[in-house]
């Protein structure tokens, strides 16, 4: 049987042992959490180091941390590495904001008639089921080299959006909308005050998802038609066999990804307080 928290202290009254015992628990287990989280990272880069300096794997194709440092510092001054990297941050951004903005606009749509969900939602399900790689053609097309990646972003990440929105929609509970129907509410009302702050975790969840979408929707529309971003790094690197520029590329691409996550994060704990 699962032990219960201790009660949290009234303000202005001093926290109980039992409370601080908990409270010091909880911190030591965080800093557990944290510590084991750089020992593994150590541990890879360690294992990655030595497999390819002793050529258990070939160092050509894999490269090593150690050699990663200085083609990020040559990247950074000659490379335009900088340049690269706010290429696919500011495309992801966009792609992300529009796929939001589009995919939360739909759900509401979807949810406000029922025919309009009963005749789209097979569209819908064929469409996220569709391999979306297929699209970098036509996209290139349409929008030009630049363009392009902005749509693959939003063509990666839109209609996931607008089915887990829509499902988190129908997910609130009916006996709350009956109730705001009865005392007076507007359809556009109930959507407003009912439904939108019901369905905050789960606008949450699609933000997580959305923007781990968008950015590999950017990563695929610069491997196949951009001329800068980090995606474009990497596909130039591996044609000249430079796998340094396409690891240390990467490495960038994890840390911001790792930024981006953090970010939504944030808004995650902040949103949680608020509607907690």
């Amino acid at each position: 049987m699962a032990q219960s928290l201790p009660a949290a202290p009234a303000p202005g009254r001093e926290p109980s042992p039992a409370y601080r015992a908990w409270q010091a628990r909880e911190q030591r287990r965080r800093h557990l959490i944290t510590a084991t989280r750089i020992a593994l990272l150590c541990a890879f880069l360690v294992l990655w180091e030595v497999l390819a300096k002793t050529h258990v794997v070939n160092p050509m194709l894999t490269s090593y941390p150690s050699a990663l440092w200085p083609t990020f510092l040559d990247l950074l001054h000659n490379g335009n590495l900088i340049g690269h990297t706010w290429a696919t941050f500011k495309a992801t951004l966009v792609g992300f904001a529009l796929s939001m903005v589009i995919g939360i606009g739909v759900a509401a749509g979807l949810w406000w008639s029922d025919f309009a969900h009963k005749v789209l939602d097979p569209f819908l399900v064929i469409a996220n089921a569709m391999p979306k790689i297929a699209f970098v053609p036509i996209f290139y097309i349409w929008l030009g080299s630049e363009y392009s990646v902005y749509g693959m972003a939003v063509a990666i990440a839109v209609f996931v959006t607008i089915m887990v929105v829509f499902d988190g929609f129908q997910s609130i509970d009916p006996n709350k909308i009956k109730l705001a129907r009865t005392l007076g509410a507007s359809r556009a009302q109930v959507l407003q005050l009912v439904v939108l702050p019901g369905s905050v975790p789960t606008l949450v969840a699609a933000l997580k998802m959305n923007i781990g979408l968008a950015l590999v929707g950017v990563i695929v529309g610069e491997f196949q038609s951009a001329s800068e971003g980090l995606g474009f790094l990497i596909v130039n690197g591996s044609q000249i066999f430079q796998l340094n520029v396409v690891m240390t590329a990467i490495v960038v691409l994890g840390l911001l990804s790792g930024l981006m996550y953090f970010v939504i994060a944030r808004i995650e704990a902040a949103m949680a307080k608020r509607y907690a």
